[in-house]
């Protein structure tokens, strides 16, 4: 399946699943040879997103990475580190865990080669899977000026307008759940912002929405819970979001299991 999606030349990112150490002893040559043509880098890094681009496809187990780069310094990546890796392709954005088991220099290129120790598998599937979690949420209907202007132009929402507060109990790259005070009719189209902490990096996305069902809770009277479905958000955001949603249930898994 790797071969199927995969080409050299498309772009991935790569996570280590645990910190790792970035420069061994054991490759003195090629720290000498990169050193002239780019430093390289060593020391402990703790999950550190590496951003590089396929180098060659070998079998669908196999596949040859550029060594990752930052501000024209070589990371040299250890061996036997586990990683999870992001494939940026033309039929969309495709996930799987590697191995790295070797690494050296192909021609001018210094390469690393990775073993896959998961399928290959599209990372849009997860759109529909679900995480409960519990963070706060701002929520406001859509003028119809704005649904109107929706399909037109890029910037459609109008700024300044009133939010009114709510809190998301779970959360997909293809909408989420909410509760809040205030109910919202069920087909109506809504403004929600939420803000996500990944990486240590705290970013807002501001998303229309559709209500796709509200009812009140039972035994909290006024309090209501709202099923909706994104219908505007940009691709970039969808895949943080469900990135997000990866990270997140790794951690929680990590933490259950102590793995």
């Amino acid at each position: 399946m790797l071969s199927k999606y995969v080409m050299p030349g498309n772009k991935l990112e790569l996570q280590a699943v645990e910190s790792e150490l970035l420069l061994d002893a054991e490759e003195e040559a090629v720290e000498q040879e990169g050193r002239q043509e780019g430093e390289i880098v060593g020391g402990i890094n703790t999950k550190k997103v590496y951003h590089t681009v396929v180098y060659d496809v070998l079998s669908d187990e196999r596949l040859e990475i550029y060594m990752p780069m930052e501000k024209s310094r070589l990371l040299l990546l250890p061996v036997d580190v586990e990683y999870d890796l992001f494939f940026y392709t033309e039929s969309g954005l495709y996930q799987c865990y590697a191995r790295v088991v070797d690494r050296y220099k192909n021609d001018a290129a210094h390469v690393l080669l990775l073993e896959l120790t998961s399928n290959l598998r599209k990372h849009q599937r997860r759109e529909f899977y679900r995480l409960n979690c519990s963070f706060e949420i701002e929520v406001r209907s859509m003028e119809k000026e704005e649904e109107d202007a929706m399909g037109k132009r890029e910037r459609y929402l109008m700024p300044g307008l009133p939010f009114r507060n709510g809190v998301v109990v779970d959360l997909s790259g293809g909408g989420l759940r909410f509760v809040a005070k205030h109910r919202y009719e069920p087909n109506r189209l809504i403004c929600c912002k939420i803000g996500l902490l990944q990486n240590d990096d705290y970013k807002e996305y501001t998303i229309a929405a559709k209500v796709i069902a509200a009812k009140e809770i039972e035994n909290k009277q006024g309090l209501f819970e709202h099923r909706v479905q994104f219908v505007r958000i940009h691709a970039q955001d969808r895949e943080e979001i469900i990135r997000y949603i990866f990270e997140e249930e790794r951690r929680i898994r990590k933490r259950e299991t102590g793995f």
